[in-house]
């Protein structure tokens, strides 16, 4: 007789299913672990030291700090769970650090927390969980996943305000059906109202607001520290190529910005575009910011090209809108066409596509907004 799928969608029973959890020390990864341990399965919780903080307690509301490493042993010491501890710091500095300077360098906006998910967290968490002979890799993503005949497709989780799968789109099909992502099913309140029940510490504890390794949202500060020599000044021209003033470093920028600029004008100025081979800033009113077609490059896909013959959703920042499109594939670049105009769009930053029916918006992979 074929047994039931369990909750993961695998034909074993839990007791029979080792699950590695992916544990940052905040409630959602605490609470899965949590959710996994009550269900029966066989769990090992894995937490990752990815930088150094030089204190042993980090104040700033950061994730993957020496608070959230020592919360989660806390936690599963609570749940009485396996637990060790991944020293990624290396890993880390060459596969974010590393490329979020290169691309502030290169006039773009980078998008650390995806190359996070696309290096240390999908890849090298993946090898070891396999390593480990688990079955499945479990996160705390608020994203929904829908595995059948050992295929797992990502959806938008129940949860809109709370939905992670723009960070998740290049994420392979490997990886995707290796990965289980058991809160794309709740509302943020119902996650801490399991974990009180659940008796864990963490459960009132705040979200983290930073990115890990930029104190306080100051990345300027981070460059200083890595990079002393990119702060370069040059030109501020207008719509005209007209000259109108002198900046510090072309990292103080990012497309759409109008704070900072220190040019003052009859309308407001905004960020229009970086020329980082000419170390100019290029400035003009709001209007110039909007656009209706996009260049990407590196698409990643998580189903079959043919999914893109129709029209789809695109989001090209992760709290944007869904936006009605239609792309047009060569290879693994495409050209975007948006039915609605958008601004603010940036090179370095992602497009990710969705789809929608019956089980909601399923994502279909994304791509880079590129200049060229």
């Amino acid at each position: 007789m074929k047994k039931e799928l369990n909750s993961l969608g695998l034909n074993k029973s839990p007791s029979d299913t080792k699950v590695v959890v992916a544990m940052s020390g905040g409630v959602d990864s605490s609470t899965v672990a949590g959710i996994m341990k009550k269900e029966g399965y066989q769990v090992l919780g894995v937490t990752l030291k990815l930088y150094d903080d030089g204190k042993e307690v980090a104040k700033s509301k950061q994730c993957c700090s020496g608070q959230d490493i020592m919360d989660a042993k806390r936690v599963a010491n609570k749940l009485d769970i396996n637990h060790k501890i991944l020293y990624y710091q290396n890993k880390f500095r060459e596969g974010v650090i590393d490329n979020f300077i290169d691309s502030y360098l290169k006039g773009e906006t980078p998008i650390p927390c995806v190359q996070c998910n696309r290096t240390v967290k999908f890849n090298d968490l993946f090898s070891e969980a396999k390593n480990l002979n688990a079955d499945v890799l479990v996160t705390g993503h608020y994203v929904k996943s829908i595995t059948n005949n050992n295929i797992t497709e990502m959806y938008r989780a129940v949860d809109e305000n709370r939905d992670q799968s723009y960070f998740l789109f290049n994420t392979t099909r490997e990886q995707l059906n290796f990965l289980r992502f058991p809160l794309g099913k709740y509302y943020k309140h119902e996650t801490r109202k399991i974990a009180r029940e659940l008796e864990l510490n963490v459960a009132e504890k705040p979200d983290s607001q930073d990115i890990c390794f930029v104190p306080n949202g100051d990345y300027v500060s981070v460059i200083e520290k890595f990079r002393p020599n990119s702060f370069k000044k040059g030109n501020i021209r207008n719509m005209s190529d007209k000259v109108i003033g002198v900046h510090e470093g072309i990292v103080n920028f990012t497309i759409g910005q109008r704070r900072g600029i220190k040019v003052s004008d009859k309308i407001p100025l905004y960020v229009i575009d970086i020329i980082p081979d000419k170390n100019e800033i290029i400035v003009g009113p709001k209007d110039e910011l909007l656009k209706k077609e996009i260049k990407l490059k590196d698409i990643n896909f998580l189903v079959d090209k043919e999914n893109f013959n129709n029209e789809i959703y695109v989001k090209i920042r992760s709290t944007g809108r869904l936006i009605r499109s239609k792309l047009n594939l060569s290879k693994n670049s495409g050209k975007l066409k948006l039915f609605e105009n958008e601004q603010g769009i940036s090179p370095g930053q992602a497009c990710v596509f969705y789809s929608k029916d019956n089980l909601g918006f399923k994502v279909l992979g994304g791509g880079w907004i590129t200049k060229n």
